[in-house]
């Protein structure tokens, strides 16, 4: 049986993203890293929820929104594993669903009152973040 790769995932009680939501995003940013690599077993249900002092049914939905999206394999009897990347959206979709991000994030940070190079810079570092890391 494979070992299980604790998540290091931190729910904050003040962020305006239900628990749910929370948990999917901090997923999607360890598989992109490269942190979580392809083929890695994630923890139960049970495991994540109790590590994360929440409940259960919290994490199953997470974890069925990923399986969905194609982040995750569900392989029965196993558990759950980081699946390959596959291309499962059309350039056009791509492309839509960018455009929403993107005014979602700037109707969220124009009220801050930032300097745009500011803005761009963290943009940079949060991207740079997420470039899978390579190995030796």
């Amino acid at each position: 049986m494979s070992r299980r790769t604790p998540l290091m995932l931190q729910i904050t009680p003040g962020d305006p993203r239900p628990i749910t939501r929370q948990i999917v995003d901090g997923v999607r940013r360890l598989v992109a890293s490269g942190e979580l690599p392809v083929g890695a077993a994630l923890p139960s249900v049970r495991g994540l929820a109790q590590q994360l002092t929440i409940n259960p049914n919290t994490v199953a939905k997470a974890y069925n929104e990923l399986t969905a999206e194609g982040w995750l394999d569900a392989r029965a009897g196993l558990g759950l594993f980081v699946a390959p990347p596959r291309q499962v959206l059309a350039p056009e979709e791509r492309e839509r669903r960018l455009d929403e991000a993107v005014q979602r994030f700037v109707g969220d940070v124009i009220a801050l009152d930032l300097p745009k190079e500011q803005v761009l810079r963290r943009i940079d570092e949060e991207l740079s973040f997420l470039t899978p890391k390579k190995t030796a």
